[in-house]
């Protein structure tokens, strides 16, 4: 068979099959539809000329690149024919901001646990498009199931399953946002673009799906618990989409957040390619720590609204006393049965398939040529 195709224009006719091009502007501006043109553009070429993908990690980037493409067209209609969608009224959300493995997962595991609030599940965040009856949970483990035999190490590192509480990541691939690609590819270029524009679009696109998500589930007077390592990057344009939010800041030391993140980014990039190299990968991560360590420090210095900071070593020595103290620094109430169902999470946590994995990358690191 021929090689599936990385063209812009080649992608876009393949997913707008049946559908209406005109859907791609409802509900957007054309700031925001010119923003995701150009981004579709750029990747495609960083996919083409500087990934070095093998066989499957070309098809599964037509694959992911299509399936954004139909989803952006299929929301366009669903937002034309109900447009109330977009004026959800949404409770202040609680963000997590913090670097990838420095503890953010656990303490959203914690917090979407309170009955009081709200969560994305997987099937929300990678299947944005509702539908009746709601088949996404299924869409999900199937999904789910495929990935975990390409990739037989996936579970350990970030289990995941269809139901389950999940960062927004597939929100922000919706836009293309550069985090979930540059974790699977070599794309430096794209990553290097991706950075430096203003992420405006991207915010409100993923604001839109927000909505959307809490429209279709009837959750939206509960606060969202939202988590994505890159809001570190783009905090102004984040919190102009939600002023009134609540901060979380998960603090780790950092020479620990990179070789984790080195052995995730490892283990994405070495399926799709065959010319995957560690040190370049660490020191691309080890310049995407300071980026977003600079650029959170930035945004929080003139933040006013509620903060709370938690640290990974106190975590985990008592999580539940960092957890209460945060509740205090939030304005929130702890209550019994928030505490109960944290605990109930923790054991299920404790129980699972997640686990260090510096095992994996010391492997990685050491296989012969």
């Amino acid at each position: 068979m021929p090689p599936p195709v990385l063209d812009p224009a080649a992608l876009w006719k393949i997913a707008a099959r049946g559908q209406d091009p005109a859907d791609e502007s409802a509900g957007r501006s054309s700031e925001d539809v010119a923003d995701f043109r150009l981004r579709l553009e750029r990747l495609t070429q960083a996919a083409r000329e500087e990934a070095d993908l093998n066989a499957l990690g070309r098809t599964m980037a037509h694959g992911q690149l299509v399936r954004v493409i139909r989803q952006r067209l299929a929301l366009g209609r669903l937002w034309r024919e109900q447009p109330e969608m977009l004026a959800t009224r949404l409770a202040p959300p609680i963000i997590i901001i913090g670097h990838m493995r420095s503890g953010t997962t656990r303490i959203h595991m914690l917090l979407a646990s309170d009955p009081a609030h709200s969560h994305t599940r997987y099937c929300d965040a990678f299947h944005p498009v509702p539908s009746r009856p709601d088949l996404r949970r299924a869409k999900a483990a199937a999904e789910i199931a495929a990935l975990s035999w390409l990739n037989p190490w996936l579970q350990s590192i970030h289990p995941i399953r269809g139901g389950a509480v999940e960062e927004e990541l597939g929100w922000l691939g919706a836009a293309l946002n550069h985090s979930i690609y540059e974790t699977q590819w070599h794309i430096p270029s794209f990553s290097a673009f991706s950075e430096a524009r203003e992420a405006g679009p991207v915010y409100r696109e993923f604001a839109r799906l927000l909505r959307t998500d809490a429209w279709h589930r009837g959750n939206a007077a509960l606060p969202r618990v939202m988590k994505v390592p890159v809001f570190s990057e783009n905090l102004p344009e984040l919190l102009a989409q939600f002023p009134d939010a609540r901060l979380v800041v998960a603090r780790r030391d950092p020479a620990a957040v990179l070789e984790s993140s080195v052995s995730l980014a490892a283990n994405q990039m070495a399926v799709q390619s065959d010319s995957c190299e560690i040190e370049t990968i660490r020191a691309n991560w080890k310049r995407k720590i300071a980026l977003r360590e600079e650029r959170r420090s930035a945004a929080l210095a003139s933040w006013q609204g509620p903060l709370a900071q938690i640290d990974f070593a106190a975590m985990n020595e008592d999580w539940e006393r960092e957890i209460a103290r945060a509740y205090r620094a939030l304005g929130l109430t702890l209550g019994r049965p928030a505490l109960a169902a944290m605990r109930a999470a923790m054991d299920r946590s404790q129980r699972g398939a997640h686990r260090s994995h510096a095992r994996q990358l010391e492997a990685f690191a050491s296989a012969p040529d």
